[in-house]
């Protein structure tokens, strides 16, 4: 089914399904040009806009609700309410760190909804290996350990320094976007990553064989 906001644009989920990074962010004078374009209808350059940042938003998404298809309908949802608020967009200011707090607030408000379903909801698939993009398994069966190991340490953070790692190695946020995005000073975003990665390096350090 379609969600439509417009006479003029429709978007539906098959134009969000396995979101994969295959362009590259657009600078801020190209966005700007293109939430032009989407003002006016244009659909093109709509599809352009979900193209370039709809893995980012997936990911941030998933973060969150722990959810393939939840965070597909999250993602599906913001690139709905971006094409309404498109016009609100002021060129120079960060793209992605505004789109991706709009991301945040959706899935957080999505999450808080169903937070009486949220184990229904749980899902042990860690980010890294959702079916999102395509690409050549490492059948090796210590680096799939690893993988595991990895993506259950980072579902163990506290839930801000889950979200800054996987916005800043994940999502590529710079600290700014990230504090733009959380509504945190860049200070805490650096603190709260630094923790996340101590955290992550203790909790690793069995499965290397080092000390923590």
């Amino acid at each position: 089914m379609e969600a439509c906001q417009t006479r003029r644009v429709c978007l539906s989920r098959e134009d969000v399904k396995d979101p994969r990074e295959t362009e590259t962010p657009a600078g801020s004078a190209d966005i700007a040009s293109l939430l032009e374009r989407v003002q006016a209808g244009d659909r093109e350059a709509f599809m352009t806009v979900i193209r370039l940042y709809e893995r980012k938003v997936f990911v941030l998404a998933y973060s969150i609700l722990r959810n393939r298809e939840d965070a597909l309908d999250a993602v599906q949802e913001t690139f709905l309410r971006l094409y309404q608020k498109a016009g609100l967009y002021k060129p120079g200011r960060p793209f992605q760190a505004w789109l991706m707090e709009m991301a945040k607030n959706i899935s957080i408000d999505s999450y808080r909804k169903h937070r009486q379903k949220q184990r229904e909801w749980e899902s042990s698939t860690p980010v890294e290996d959702i079916p999102i993009a395509s690409g050549d398994r490492d059948s090796d069966s210590t680096a799939s350990d690893l993988r595991s190991a990895f993506a259950r340490s980072v579902k163990s953070l506290a839930e801000r320094q889950r979200l800054v790692f996987i916005l800043r190695h994940h999502s590529g946020l710079q600290f700014q976007e990230i504090s733009e995005a959380m509504k945190i000073s860049i200070g805490t975003a650096k603190s709260l990553h630094f923790k996340a990665v101590r955290n992550l390096r203790r909790r690793l350090a069995p499965e290397l064989g080092m000390q923590p």
